[in-house]
């Protein structure tokens, strides 16, 4: 006998957020920041999420002004850059991750770092005004604060600091939250990662759900 299943992708999108939204307390969330919330928790598939999802006041607006402007949207991994869903940008942005050019494990090893965070520093002649989205490496949300530290080092416009695990996840996201160079958006804990992180994109990219 047949399985019997709904199969109208639009209505199930529809009673997905409606059931996140019954069951999830997200009374804490603008408006504003709300829907990013909905994302997230629908990517990870867990109600509860939301307990650890941090999104400073001016993120949104910071974040979502940048990709009307026409910013790229700088990805420190491919599952993040392949996720985001094209068709939600506003300004057909580039969607870039500088992971596998050919110069960064050379790089990687005159700074002692991993390839995650040698390659951000390819980032630098476009990261002004950028849509940073880390879900991966905690190590490139480290070495991206690091740069920061630098007051002749270009400024992003909004960070999605998401990067999920056992080793430097915790602290990176933390270090993050309380330097704040910038308006981000985090997940506590271990948890996090790409599915989390294009999450937050595709929502801030449209307010169409």
């Amino acid at each position: 006998m047949p399985y019997t299943y709904e199969t109208d992708g639009a209505a199930i999108y529809r009673q997905s957020f409606a059931t996140i939204r019954a069951e999830a307390d997200l009374a804490r969330f603008s408006p504003e920041d709300e829907p990013i919330a909905v994302r997230m928790i629908h990517a990870a598939g867990m109600v509860g999420l939301e307990r650890f999802v941090r999104i400073s006041p001016d993120f949104t607006q910071h974040a979502r002004a940048a990709l009307e402007q026409g910013a790229p949207i700088l990805c420190d991994a491919r599952m993040v850059s392949e996720g985001v869903t094209r068709a939600r940008l506003p300004a057909q942005n580039d969607v870039i991750c500088t992971l596998h050019d050919p110069t960064v494990p050379g790089l990687a090893q005159q700074m002692s770092n991993t390839r995650s965070a040698a390659a951000l520093e390819l980032w630098r002649p476009r990261l002004a005004g950028a849509l940073v989205a880390i879900g991966n490496a905690p190590t490139a949300l480290f070495h991206l604060l690091n740069m920061l530290e630098d007051p002749d080092c270009p400024r992003p416009a909004a960070i999605i600091g998401c990067p999920v695990g056992f080793v430097g996840a915790v602290e990176s996201k933390d270090a993050l939250w309380q330097a704040q160079p910038v308006p981000c958006c985090i997940v506590e804990g271990r948890l996090g990662g790409s599915a989390i992180t294009v999450a937050a994109i595709n929502a801030i990219a449209s307010r169409t759900e």
